[in-house]
């Protein structure tokens, strides 16, 4: 029996510099800050853009005073009282000296490692995934404010250092979550930046070692009830998507929950369907020599979350917003554009080429359409765009993608190899320009073992 998921609540990033990380949320990628959490022990700030919400945690060190001082003057500067959310103001469990609704994990560099999700009942599904074998890295916990109570307990996932908090908030009615300061204002509004309309996460990426995949996708099967999604119609059924050639080796496979949720667990909001949230597996393969998969695997020193597909409704005004803010994309070949066909099939979806190359920005178009669609106009058929941003952490580990989709339900199988080439090609300069030493590719293949 597997415990079935509501809906993804927020995705949580552990860094060493919260400050940084917060600040270029909210400047480059344009996501509000709504709630924080300060402590002496912990640093906790929530951001938000639509239904993406992303939880920023720093537990500070002695050697961080000057940055302790820059976090205070960040929540002074949106109005948030750490006072407020220090003492006396909740409940909760053995857990209050760390992060709350997460445990901040011994990683040596920056990571983004809890995927949170609301279930409907948090001692329920722990006796479940505890009966299944599951590793929880925190029991069943309440904390409670005047708004009322939340139950949580995180658990460990089979992917590196990712975990999940499952959080069950059915007779809360805070704006967040009790212990985090809310900023005073009318969130019920659901305003709209229309110049960068991120709405939602449309799915997360994991970079695994070869030859994991089954034993991933196994383990979200027995404990939530995924069920695969096939990026493409044609995708061998055991072997996944696959690209080996032209100096790319890479298989992906795919996986969604929210179809998991008619076995009997109400969504949160009735009457509206939540937009589900697919999990996508990378792994690389040997036959076409090391690349991203590789390098995250090395520099993040585990598995993890390489990228997330942030769901936009208007693609070229939110990179054009971001790229104005600062965000750096990376650029497919400049071929792409010009190559036999692709010109055409932009301008019949309805798009400037010249516009799209300008951030980077690559379109594929469904091939499998119902004949019905198919008799229709050029413009009415359907397709995706996509572009990936440049590594947010130092390291060259998470980026995020900006996805926006015109029916089609894949992942661009015609954009793959373009997408991976335009990240590929900015890592080989990265490592070029780092002077990487000869014997790395021997560490890499140490990390992967």
């Amino acid at each position: 029996m597997a415990v079935f998921l509501s809906r993804l609540h927020h995705v949580s990033l552990h860094v060493s510099n919260a400050e940084k990380i917060a600040n270029e949320l909210v400047s480059k990628f344009k996501f509000d800050l709504f709630a924080a959490r300060l402590t002496d022990k912990s640093k906790q700030f929530a951001f938000r853009k639509g239904a993406a919400v992303f939880v920023v945690n720093e537990r500070p060190s002695k050697s961080r005073v000057g940055l302790n001082e820059g976090i205070l003057g960040l929540a002074d500067r949106y109005s948030i009282d750490p006072q407020r959310a220090d003492l006396e103001k909740y409940k909760q469990g053995n857990n209050s000296l760390g992060c709350l609704y997460d445990l901040s994990p011994l990683h040596p560099v920056d990571t983004v490692n809890n995927v949170c999700f609301e279930v409907e009942d948090v001692q329920r599904s722990f006796k479940v995934l505890r009966d299944l074998g599951c590793n929880f890295l925190v029991p069943p916990t309440t904390v409670e404010d005047v708004n009322g109570p939340v139950t949580y307990s995180v658990v460990k996932s089979i992917v590196g250092n990712v975990c999940h908090t499952l959080i069950e908030k059915t007779n809360y009615e805070g704006v967040f979550l009790p212990g985090f300061d809310v900023i005073e204002k009318d969130w019920s509004l659901g305003e709209e930046d229309m110049s960068c309309p991120v709405t939602h996460f449309d799915h997360i990426t994991y970079a695994c070692p070869r030859k994991t995949t089954h034993q991933v996708m196994g383990w979200y099967e027995k404990v939530f009830g995924f069920q695969r999604f096939f990026i493409d119609s044609n995708e061998d059924v055991d072997e996944g998507f696959v690209i080996n050639q032209e100096g790319i080796g890479l298989r992906l496979t795919a996986m969604e929950y929210w179809k998991c949720s008619k076995a009997g667990i109400a969504l949160p909001f009735a009457g509206k369907k939540e937009p589900d949230c697919k999990f996508v597996i990378a792994e690389s393969l040997p036959e076409q020599g090391r690349n991203q998969v590789d390098t995250f695997l090395e520099q993040h020193r585990a598995p993890g979350i390489q990228h997330i597909g942030l769901y936009t409704k208007n693609i070229v005004s939110t990179a054009h917003t971001m790229a104005e803010a600062g965000v750096q994309f990376s650029s497919p070949p400049p071929a792409y554009y010009t190559q036999l066909g692709k010109q055409q099939e932009i301008e019949e979806a309805g798009h400037s080429p010249q516009m799209l190359a300008q951030h980077g920005i690559l379109l594929d178009t469904d091939l499998h359409q119902d004949p019905l669609s198919q008799r229709a106009s050029s413009e009415s058929k359907r397709h995706l765009l996509q572009v990936f941003t440049k590594p947010i952490f130092s390291e060259n580990t998470f980026f995020l993608e900006l996805i926006e989709r015109r029916g089609a339900t894949g992942f661009g199988e015609g954009n793959i190899k373009a997408l991976w080439q335009s990240v590929q090609a900015y890592m080989e300069n990265e490592r070029v320009d780092r002077q990487e030493p000869q014997g790395s590719s021997k560490t890499a293949q140490t990390a992967l073992s």
